[in-house]
């Protein structure tokens, strides 16, 4: 086989409680094993095999000949057919091979010109054995476009734009970030007009803001074509293609570029767990059965997505997959992937009705998709091995232990898990305790309870937390006074201020304490007003809460800027000091009486004073590194909205004596719902 085989001292040296689990981490490792061995033998090993954008799908050369060629083995006739050929459905028969591939070359009308205009409409036409002709939109197309005047169904397109009308690349991908700082962001929304924002926008006015914020990574959601705008792009029709509701390829491109050209890695929020149940513009029933890209029957039906489930046991659909993977990477230059619906790829039962308590039992075994968990495994050896920089998250909820563990050693592959728990522990807070009711211990033991040495991405909250149904912290923690006591010429009520500090805190200590990455989805870096919902039906298609309103923000007058300007210095400390990269934090107190936080990380002491009403002088602090400490950043400076109690700089000198576990202690003064961070 083309790997070695991992042992189960190799397991066992990173997680010794999964003794019982060795022979099905072995079990799976070799199912990986054989699959890299099979790609090696019959396609030549990954780099040939993640090529398939290449060959599949719509290709012209230099003397203007069109090759198409398209996965179809249940058709027994196959057509290209579109406005090149005025539709005529028996113009330009393909043949078929002994794979079920059809194939046609498309002569050139002349010597180097194209016989398919740039940007027209195309399909295959297909003829079954039952004799019944259907049409598809070709399933490796990079361009579809959507008339909903016309209708809902997507119309493929022939992209083949003119050599001067071609983005060309022209900034270096910046070196993968030490730590990772993702700003999560939809296209769509980024305008405060009520319309879809497009890519031009994007990169015009929305890439400065995420620089100045000092996020070094973009997420880009809603990317790959989608049918309804209201899924968030995770109802996926065409894979290859970059979504036309906000420009052009070329757009998408020049957006890509220009992060890159602000030292701004961007990563792609790719959707491989499961895919639109289309048939006229998706994959569902390409070539007339349910079970080409999918598995058959209930099997291949994700019962609560209403949506199809790969067969990631098949070589074409790995194929498709994984060149999938490689065609963002190169096409657009994007530098990774957050992986979707992982959780609902790795168990058969997708999670639905399903908890996780966090024991062993539930990650191996019968409950266990052997070949979802191999998809992954390949998909991030692939990746890492051809391109070294690539980054990888996995959306996973279960805790899937290895996850983030390379695949050389029995693991999964990604580099990064979400740590989903997180979220929903501060809206659990928000929604049903009293501010005395917090106990830091379960908030500290929440944000601190991950696996060693696999690494997470922290946030206080994403994008499922800002969909209607559901609130922002801001909107958790202000409700209706954001309406009317947000502006500096209006009263800072009691609501608003504990609404500021608490923002702030739970930010910082979630960036600090929670992981060894940090996302923010857009807007909510400044605690953006109300809720997210797309144009539909039952709203009557109004885009008002789909956008974000960039105006509050850029208000001088408005409070908005405080929030805003917290989370600036947070990134820019971290950029500073780098906790995000240093070993996890050492917490050395957890006070319920006094509501106090406090630990080192990086060189750095954080104290949190959670109490609603006491504020301490004097608090002794423990710390590990005896000398001189300073305050660094504080919650409490005017420019966050703070009242000024607690001043930047200053001197703090520590007496050597043992307190709270650390060999140091020195005494600061914590204001109430105040944060303190001290550097020597």
């Amino acid at each position: 086989m083309s790997s070695e085989p991992v042992t189960a001292k190799a397991v066992l040296d990173i997680d010794p409680w999964l003794e019982p689990n060795v022979p099905a981490i072995v079990h799976r490792h070799d199912a990986f094993r054989k699959w890299k061995t099979t790609i090696a033998q019959t396609e030549g090993g990954y780099d040939q095999f993640t090529k398939g954008y290449l060959n599949f799908g719509l290709h012209v050369a230099d003397n203007g000949e069109v090759r198409y060629r398209e996965w179809a083995p249940n058709a027994k006739q196959a057509f290209l057919i579109g406005d090149f050929n005025a539709w005529d459905r028996n113009a330009t028969p393909m043949t078929k091979n002994d794979f079920g591939v059809w194939e046609v070359v498309v002569p050139p009308t002349s010597p180097g010109v194209c016989a398919i205009p740039h940007d027209s409409k195309i399909k295959i036409s297909m003829i079954l054995p039952s004799g019944q002709r259907i049409e598809r939109l070709p399933a490796w197309i990079t361009r579809v476009t959507q008339d909903l005047a016309v209708s809902p169904v997507y119309d493929a397109r022939f992209w083949n734009p003119p050599q001067e009308q071609r983005y060309k690349f022209k900034n270096p991908r910046p070196p993968q970030p030490k730590s990772v700082r993702i700003y999560e962001a939809h296209v769509g929304i980024s305008t405060s007009e009520y319309r879809v924002g497009t890519y031009k926008e994007f990169t015009a006015n929305i890439l400065p803001r995420i620089r100045d914020l000092a996020y070094n990574t973009i997420q880009l959601m809603a990317v790959m074509e989608h049918a309804y705008y209201a899924s968030f792009g995770y109802q996926v029709t065409s894979f290859f293609a970059a979504s036309s509701r906000y420009g052009s390829p070329e757009d998408l491109k020049e957006l890509i570029d220009t992060a890159h050209g602000m030292g701004i890695t961007v990563l792609l929020d790719i959707v491989h767990s499961h895919a639109c149940k289309n048939v006229l513009d998706g994959l569902n029933q390409f070539d007339g059965t349910d079970h080409l890209y999918f598995h058959e029957g209930s099997k291949g039906q994700h019962e609560l997505w209403d949506s199809r489930l790969f067969n990631y046991g098949n070589h074409e659909v790995l194929r498709f997959l994984m060149s999938n993977l490689r065609f963002w990477v190169e096409e657009y230059q994007f530098d990774g992937f957050r992986f979707d619906g992982v959780t609902s790829m790795m168990y058969l039962h997708h999670g639905i009705g399903t908890g996780f308590s966090g024991g062993y039992h539930e990650y191996f075994g019968d409950g266990a998709d052997l070949q979802a968990i191999v998809y992954l495994m390949l998909a991030n050896d692939a990746m890492h091995e051809l391109y070294p920089f690539c980054i990888t998250i996995a959306e996973d909820v279960s805790g899937m232990p290895l996850l983030c563990v390379p695949v050389a050693k029995g693991g999964v592959g990604f580099d990064y898990r979400l740590s989903m728990a997180i979220p929903d522990m501060w809206i659990k807070l928000l929604k049903h305790k009293q501010d005395d009711e917090w106990d830091l211990s379960d908030i500290a033991h929440t944000l601190t309870n991950r696996r060693y040495r696999e690494k997470s991405i922290a946030y206080a909250e994403s994008h499922d937390q800002a969909l209607v149904g559901d609130k922002t912290l801001a909107f958790w923690l202000m409700d209706k006074e954001m309406y009317t006591n947000m502006s500096d010429m209006s009263e800072y009520t009691p609501v608003i201020a504990r609404g500021l500090a608490l923002h702030k805190m739970i930010r910082l200590l979630v960036h600090s304490l929670g992981g060894e990455g940090y996302l923010n989805f857009e807007g909510n870096e400044f605690g953006h007003p109300e809720w997210l919902d797309f144009p539909r039906e039952g709203n009557g298609n109004s885009f008002h809460y789909a956008r974000r309103q960039w105006n509050v923000v850029d208000d001088k007058l408005l409070r908005y800027r405080y929030l805003n300007e917290f989370d600036k210095a947070m990134n820019a400390l971290e950029e500073r000091y780098g906790w995000l990269a240093a070993e996890p934090a050492y917490v050395s107190l957890k006070h319920n009486g006094d509501k106090v936080l406090a630990y080192e990380r990086a060189g750095l002491l954080f104290v949190f004073n959670f109490h609603p009403t006491q504020s301490f002088t004097d608090f002794r602090v423990g710390v590990e590194e005896a000398g001189e400490y300073r305050v660094v950043l504080t919650s409490d400076e005017p420019r966050f909205g703070g009242f000024d109690n607690a001043k930047l700089g200053g001197q703090y000198f520590t007496t050597p004596m043992e307190w709270n576990g650390r060999r140091n202690w020195l005494q600061v003064y914590i204001p109430t719902r105040t944060c303190l961070v001290l550097a020597k």
